[in-house]
């Protein structure tokens, strides 16, 4: 059994992008032999319905982008579009990680407690601490599922903010209509 048939393996049942360390945590061997693995199993997938992508810090068994059609025809998933006022807070925390709800209520000039609790169920962002000021509010900043859902790898992958842009102007820097998936949980 080779590493390579190994990480196949544990790609194909994994439901989330899984990290190099985990793969090799599980497989029990070293993370360069990850590397060897991904790279041999993507030659085996060539020319395959098949691919492996580097997607929210981790590797991902997926179908190819030309199969979109057919699978979502097949699937039909259920299609749910952030709001407006969602993908404004949304885009905060993003760029200004990790942010107090206080300060997204700063930059958007409104209450953002539904916004922000609305992207905690859904779990496009998350707790990741406190602030060390009085009061001591929780801070927040985007997860794994926030970055699959947009198709990035790592944060440093946003867009730019254009220059001179003001507060107003983030939620238009990420990317316009839907996430790359749109199906929520």
């Amino acid at each position: 059994m080779s590493s390579a048939n190994v990480v196949e393996a544990l790609l194909f049942v994994a439901d989330a992008p899984a990290t190099r360390s985990a793969l090799a945590d599980a497989a029990n061997v070293s993370e360069a032999e990850i590397d060897r693995a991904i790279a041999e199993l993507r030659q085996r997938l060539e020319g395959t319905a098949l691919d492996i992508v580097e997607i929210a810090g981790g590797y991902q068994l997926c179908t190819r982008e030309a199969f979109a059609e057919a699978i979502g025809n097949f699937l039909q998933p259920q299609r749910q579009k952030l709001s407006r006022s969602l993908m404004e807070v949304l885009a905060i925390v993003a760029y200004r990680q990790p942010v107090t709800q206080a300060e997204i209520d700063g930059v958007r000039g409104v209450q953002s407690d539904y916004g922000v609790r609305g992207l905690l169920e859904r779990r496009l962002i998350q707790e990741v601490g406190r602030k060390d000021t009085p009061g001591r509010p929780v801070l927040y900043g985007t997860t794994q599922q926030f970055l699959h859902q947009f198709n990035l790898n790592a944060l440093d992958q946003l867009p730019e903010l254009r220059e001179g842009a003001s507060d107003d102007d983030m939620q238009p820097a990420l990317p316009q209509g839907e996430p790359a998936s749109t199906t929520f949980e």
